[in-house]
């Protein structure tokens, strides 16, 4: 049964604490995309997969160091315990940097390298359009990420085999792990360029639960073409400290900084935009 909104975000809320408890205990992590991305990941993984079905939809964190949002919500969905939170990012935990479908059969695929999440998606997209399996792949890429190459042949090979049961999803927050995204190699006119490859596109503020539930419905209505979905984030989203702050791309925290994200947290209401 799906959530509606308020619980949505209610459970994102809880999920940004979350992030920061793993990287403050592990004194290592990427907090900032984490938290770019983790209203996106909540509403997809609590709304639109059903682990106890045969066949279910896929979803590929391809901006694989993101895994503090992808940790958070699977233990939302109870297939992590709180208690491993203490080990994230040690030798031989299940909660590696970069996600492990080995020890964790929940993720869909291993991926931290740049670009090949979204072709991996490509591949599961086609199977089940092969296989006539009406569920959905959902691929969350990092712009930072499109500066890969393999991504662009990626964008041209979709719309060739009219893949609409693949929906990417852009956590386009504007930085990398140093500087702007597109001081680093400009992606744009982005927009342009994902309409010239054939690609549907849809427009969201991606931390606004109302838009994205929203949008997720809308993609479902297109035929034979592939969706693209540009979110607008903040990175670091909902801290003070770290809102559109490149430092926080990846590090630790000092307590001080962790005691002042939770309060952040805490006092943002549902930091949904």
């Amino acid at each position: 049964m799906k959530k509606d909104i308020s619980t949505l975000k209610e459970e994102a809320k809880k999920n940004r604490k979350k992030i920061l408890e793993m990287v403050y205990k592990a004194n290592a992590g990427h907090p900032g995309g984490s938290l770019s991305v983790i209203d996106i990941l909540t509403a997809i993984y609590t709304n639109e997969v059903d682990f106890t079905a045969k066949e279910r939809s896929r979803v590929i964190l391809s901006k694989g160091h993101a895994t503090p949002a992808l940790y958070a919500v699977l233990n939302q969905l109870g297939f992590i315990s709180e208690s491993e939170f203490d080990t994230f990012r040690k030798a031989d935990s299940r909660l590696q940097g970069h996600p492990d479908k080995n020890k964790i059969p929940e993720i869909d695929a291993n991926t931290g390298l740049l670009g090949q999440g979204f072709c991996i998606g490509i591949g599961m997209a086609l199977g089940k359009k092969l296989k006539k399996d009406g569920n959905r792949v959902y691929v969350i890429l990092g712009d930072g990420e499109l500066h890969e190459g393999q991504v662009w042949e990626a964008l041209m090979s979709a719309p060739h085999y009219k893949l609409d049961n693949l929906v990417a999803i852009l956590d386009y927050n504007r930085l990398s792990s140093k500087d702007d995204v597109n001081k680093v190699m400009n992606l744009e006119p982005l927009r342009d360029k994902i309409k010239a490859f054939n690609w549907e596109l849809m427009e969201i503020n991606g931390h606004s639960m109302e838009e994205i539930t929203e949008v997720l419905g809308k993609a479902k209505e297109i035929v034979e073409k592939p969706v693209f979905i540009i979110a607008d984030t903040v990175k670091g989203k909902g801290v003070s400290f770290m809102e559109n702050n490149p430092k926080w791309h990846s590090g630790g925290l000092k307590e001080e900084e962790y005691i002042t994200g939770i309060k952040d947290i805490d006092t943002g209401g549902n930091n949904n935009g």
